[in-house]
């Protein structure tokens, strides 16, 4: 996909402020019958990453397809701007496959972003497909945290707004961050997280992925 990156964080945090008003927060998606996840690795000295992609079947959760890529990356490592450090890389892995994902989770924020536009809304708005953000940390917010059984979950709150859930994936087991990205509403996020789980703390999209992008 073309697209043009920018160069410093003043450019980057411009688009993000242009597309915050693009992201979609409610359901428009059909039938869901492959899901992917994404990830990105990078090389000792950080100039190379490479980005994979996994698709699975839906529900069954069985890999269907994946790929990975290998590209320079050009922006640094600045929290909150990990879209331009990473995407690049993660759209040359998703052209790579042939299965169109019905959506597809990141390891990473969505909405529940300081500019409301994290990397996975920045996905969901290149590459006009549904995603969600399942991210292992916060990144802002606050929230009283979820009970202690699997499916239990809170609103995450930023600025008198919620941002995301905080969602317990396994009981007894420190919860995760679910935001919309593009085109889902947050109960759907987090159905979609769930139903994407087997016996771990994160989906089986994501542990498909960061297999791949680090071996």
């Amino acid at each position: 996909m073309s697209h043009e990156w920018p160069t410093s964080v003043g450019e980057a945090r411009a688009i993000q402020e242009r597309l915050r008003h693009r992201v979609v927060l409610e359901d428009r998606l059909g039938p869901v019958r492959h899901v992917a996840g994404v990830d990105v690795g990078f090389d000792e000295g950080g100039g190379i990453a490479k980005a994979a992609v996994a698709v699975l079947t839906f529900p069954e959760l069985q890999l269907a397809e994946h790929a990975t890529t290998w590209r320079e990356s050009r922006f640094p490592y600045v929290p909150g701007y990990l879209s331009f450090r990473e995407l690049p890389a993660v759209l040359d892995a998703l052209e790579a496959i042939s299965t169109t994902p019905d959506v597809v989770l990141c390891d990473a924020h969505g909405f529940a972003h300081p500019r409301r536009c994290g990397l996975a809304s920045y996905l969901g708005i290149l590459i006009d497909t549904p995603t969600v953000g399942v991210a292992k940390s916060r990144l802002v917010g606050t929230y009283e945290m979820p009970g202690n059984e699997r499916g239990s979950w809170t609103p995450l709150v930023d600025r008198d707004e919620i941002v995301g859930a905080v969602l317990r994936t396994r009981t007894g087991v420190k919860p995760v961050f679910v935001s919309v990205g593009h085109r889902v509403s947050l109960k759907t996020a987090v159905d979609l997280t769930l139903r994407c789980l087997t016996r771990y703390r994160l989906p089986e999209t994501t542990r498909w992925a960061h297999r791949l992008a680090s071996g």
